[in-house]
């Protein structure tokens, strides 16, 4: 079980609270930065895409799931005492339903940082950094969980 302070908690919900899901979700994903993955996972929402930067960033489908993507951490964001098992079946489904690369995880992670860093501008402080990191790298441990 992972400890968190009440800032963490506090930003974590803040952070959340204030994004626009329709602008960071898509920039997020379009962001993804490993080539042979995009082939791999865009295949499971039906869209070949080849390595085509702008085709990522303009395909409908991509910023959709990019949305959804947000939408499922808000369950993070209101399980954070048991994120681990809120992710369960869906560990199970990318796992052995998908077969996302695990790291395709961490490498999200990293951009919807950037992303959020860049919206927050000044406000995303070393401190907010470190409480949205480790959340998501909770995250990232809970999707992964199925591969171990």
């Amino acid at each position: 079980m992972v400890e968190w302070t009440d800032f963490e908690r506090a930003t974590i919900q803040s952070i959340f609270s204030k994004m626009d899901y329709d602008d960071v979700g898509p920039a997020a994903l379009s962001k993804y930065t490993s080539p042979n993955d995009k082939i791999i996972y865009f295949w499971a929402l039906s869209v070949c895409i080849y390595h085509n930067a702008a085709a990522i960033q303009g395909n409908p489908m991509v910023a959709a799931h990019g949305k959804t993507v947000l939408h499922g951490l808000d369950r993070a964001v209101k399980n954070l005492d048991d994120i681990k098992a809120t992710y369960a079946e869906l560990s199970v489904l990318h796992s052995e339903k998908r077969h996302v690369d695990p790291d395709n995880f961490r490498l999200l992670a990293d951009c919807l940082t950037i992303v959020v860093a860049a919206r927050m501008g000044a406000d995303f402080t070393a401190d907010v950094q470190g409480a949205f990191q480790k959340f998501l790298a909770v995250v990232v441990s809970s999707l992964g969980k199925q591969y171990h």
